[in-house]
């Protein structure tokens, strides 16, 4: 056998027998109702009948007095209890929340009560069983008020155990565990995602704005590590988002303003009830008071989300599912922009826009469900990137316009990416198996890729100007076809198994590659569990590296093998403590054939492409650790919140295999993000960060002056320490009934203590100097959402 897959299973077994409780995973677009029903007296209550009204779904209590309703559908249901030998005695409602199992307890009346009504504890929602670890949910309430997230889910998610900012507070990129933010997959009501982000390219995963708009969220699931065999493609995190129906008894609306500009929302029923739909509108209004905000423009961008779903029968429905945004922006040397900033050196002019559009129809049998789902997603980027400074500085006085007409332009782009899949996924019950989960999917790309660096890229690895002059004019159609299966059983009354595997051909790599997971649960105590989980992962290089050099056709897909262990307390039904801990291990990563210490996975998510082309091999390795502690109390009372801490290392390396911290190393990092509920109508929220400092590479002074532009010491790569990172957030809201309708007003503060946080070393071109550039300073917040 081979050794490396002989290494990787002994691993997997010693993982296994040495954490947190996941939070869903969506293939059905159902859930699972779970329960005990209790006697009068307080004891589990035997041999009942629990049925949910208006359907012929039910189950009978076990010795425990415990219950199981699998496969429901997302929505409000009645449970009916029926115990033996008495009357049938009705609940209130109950959510059912797709990809989570939701747990309630029952408590019986007496035969004296004469209200007769059963007493439904307010439910939780736990993971579901085939999910094992590194998995939170979160839900619309903490994103909407999060003082640090500006109303976006990706900024939200950064204060999550294991994840980490980029390299600038204007983006909203996703480091997980040491990975690089191109690792990360996003599924939206079971429509894949390539970027959920505004102000974003082909070489990219994050951005500035998020399209999504978070008063359609309903419930977001994001798993850092150890995730089943139904998410592929994707080496390090998932991030899956169920959207909300709209209201199925009236028609409702309701106008925002905040930070991703000003919008409206508008739903209602559809077919007397059995569906409804929703639609977002939202547009930045910036450009509308001035033309420069300091970066010599003005971001413009239009998003639109919408969401129609429909019973059409009892055992089927279907929904469909739009995400899209379109933008543009002018970055660079203007009148009145300080010369210090390195933006001044470009012209930079960028339009794009993207769009997902899905259709799913769920069909419920009796033994399970069947989700079928058909998806087409387009996206396209128009611009152009002039160097004001590649043939000397201009002499000082010069216009601006004179400048900018005189520069050259050093990469041009005019490409759309489009695909289209299909997947279909069962989810059904098998004796002796127990839970088995099978599907697969079809996704053919189309590229049409215009792309160009006529004078090559002024790397600062190299003092050799012009490096990889490249012309790309070239449209061509590849395809991604997988499929997977995996089986959930419950080996004993407290210990839980999930095994399986999945299998992707990569059709433009001409590879194909097989990724065992498997996860195992065992429930010491009635709060306190044990978890862990491994797997091996896969993933394409963007299809834009492999098409931009002829060598680089030849990659490997990445690879990286996860291991995972902790335990969780369960304080209360919405309260845990937990602690993690995991390794990843990275191989075939693509790495630079010409500088020997650059690891594409150190090269991060950047809006300059040239930066991040250049020809590649295979060979690259890395490894990622740490342990994470968690405490989080869900919304439901008082004051609701999350804390995390965690201690972690992420080594990279390039051809000379010297494994060297990663761009994103942060040794420490810590959390605390939050609300408490001053009075019925007033909110108060703060967050909370400070990461220890991440590794940077000096410049070689001496060599960057003789080649008029910034030249790295190679002998100290990623060998020094920026100054740690310090962030503090405050909002504060506060509702108002107007008449029939509901006002919220918010208002807030970003970096309070108007830090001056590290993002990066620049070399001054104009004044051949190194500078410190900062993130963002103090910026203040103010908006409204009224709902009508």
């Amino acid at each position: 056998m081979n050794k490396q897959i002989v290494r990787f299973v002994v691993s997997l077994v010693v993982c296994l027998t040495t954490v947190l409780p996941a939070h869903g995973q969506d293939t059905g677009g159902v859930g699972t109702l779970s329960g005990t029903v209790k006697s009068p007296a307080g004891q589990p209550e035997f041999a009942a009948t629990v049925c949910l009204a208006g359907t012929t779904r039910c189950a009978l209590t076990d010795e425990r007095g415990a219950f199981r309703l699998a496969e429901l559908r997302a929505g409000t249901y009645q449970i009916e209890v029926t115990p033996a030998g008495r009357t049938r005695i009705p609940s209130g409602s109950i959510d059912i929340r797709a990809g989570l199992d939701t747990l309630v307890e029952v408590a019986l009346p007496a035969l004296s009560d004469l209200k007769q009504s059963i007493v439904v504890t307010a439910p939780s929602f736990v993971p579901a069983a085939e999910v094992k670890t590194s998995g939170f949910l979160l839900q619309r309430a903490e994103v909407q008020a999060s003082a640090g997230s500006l109303a976006d889910v990706s900024r939200y998610v950064q204060a999550l155990p294991g994840v980490a900012i980029g390299a600038n507070d204007f983006r909203n990129d996703l480091i997980v565990r040491g990975g690089s933010p191109l690792e990360n997959l996003f599924i939206v009501d079971n429509i894949e995602i390539p970027n959920i982000n505004a102000f974003a390219n082909f070489s990219s995963a994050g951005g500035s704005v998020s399209l999504l708009d978070a008063a359609l969220l309903d419930s977001v699931t994001f798993l850092t590590g150890g995730f089943p065999a139904a998410y592929g493609n994707r080496v390090s995190s998932v991030m899956q988002v169920a959207q909300r129906e709209g209201d199925r008894a009236r028609v409702r609306a309701r106008a925002t303003v905040g930070f991703a500009g000003a919008g409206g929302i508008a739903e209602g029923p559809l077919a007397g009830g059995r569906g409804s739909w929703v639609l977002s509108l939202r547009r930045s209004f910036l450009d509308y008071f001035t033309d420069d905000i300091g970066i010599g423009g003005v971001p413009v961008l239009y998003t639109l989300n919408g969401k129609a779903l429909l019973d059409v029968s009892a055992r089927d429905r279907i929904w469909a599912v739009s995400v899209s945004g379109a933008d543009r922006i002018r970055l660079g040397l203007a009148d009145g922009v300080e010369l210090d900033e390195p933006i001044t050196d470009f012209d930079i002019r960028y339009r794009g826009w993207r769009s997902a559009n899905g259709f799913n129809w769920q069909r419920l049998y009796s033994r399970g469900v069947g989700l079928f789902g058909l998806t087409h997603s387009i996206a396209s980027v128009d611009s152009t990137v002039k160097d004001l400074l590649k043939n000397g500085v201009p002499p000082e006085g010069t216009p601006v316009g004179e400048v900018i007409d005189a520069g050259p332009v050093v990469f041009r782009e005019t490409s759309r990416e489009s695909e289209t899949a299909v997947k279909y996924d069962l989810t059904t019950e098998v004796p002796k198996f127990g839970r088995l989960q099978i599907g697969g999917s079809v996704r053919v790309f189309r590229l049409d890729y215009d792309t160009s660096a006529p004078l090559g890229n002024d790397s600062p690895f190299a003092s050799q100007p012009d490096l990889n002059p490249f012309q790309l004019d070239q449209s061509f159609t590849t395809a991604i076809t997988g499929g997977y299966a995996q089986a959930t059983t419950d080996v004993t009354r407290r210990i839980s198994l999930t095994w399986g595997a999945r299998a992707d051909r990569f059709h433009f790599l001409s590879a194909a590659r097989i990724a065992p997971r498997t996860g195992l649960s065992v429930s010491l105590t009635r709060r306190l569990s044990w978890r862990a989980a491994a797997g091996r992962y896969y993933q394409q290089p963007p299809f834009l590296f492999l098409a931009a050099f002829p060598q680089n056709r030849t990659l490997a897909p990445l690879r990286a093998d996860h291991f995972v262990t902790g335990l969780v307390f369960d304080v209360s039904p919405n309260a845990r403590w937990s602690i993690e801990v995991y390794r990843k291990n990275y191989d075939d990563y693509p790495v630079s054939a010409q500088f020997p210490s650059l690891s594409l996975a150190n090269v991060g998510d950047t809006f300059n492409v040239r930066e991040v082309l250049f020809p590649m091999v295979s060979t690259g390795t890395g490894q990622a650790t740490g342990i994470e502690f968690l405490f989080e109390r869900k919304p439901g009372g008082r004051w609701y919140g999350q804390a995390n801490l965690a201690f972690a290392r992420a080594r990279h390396a390039g051809t000379d295999r010297v494994l060297r911290p990663g761009s994103y190393d942060y040794s420490v990092i810590f959390n605390m993000d939050g609300g408490w509920h001053l009075r019925e109508r007033w909110l108060i929220s703060g967050r909370v960060s400070w990461l220890g400092g991440r590794p940077f590479t000096p410049f070689d002074e001496a060599a960057s002056v003789a080649a008029g532009r910034g030249v790295f010491d190679l002998s100290a790569v990623n060998g020094r320490r920026a100054p740690d990172y310090f962030r503090a957030d405050a909002r504060i809201e506060r509702t108002f009934d107007v008449g029939p309708t509901q006002l919220t007003v918010f208002g807030g503060v970003q970096n309070l203590t108007n830090r001056r946080n590290f993002s990066g070393y620049y070399w001054n071109r104009r004044f051949e100097i190194v500078q410190f550039q900062e993130q963002m300073g103090t910026f203040p917040i103010l908006g409204l959402d009224w709902r009508f």
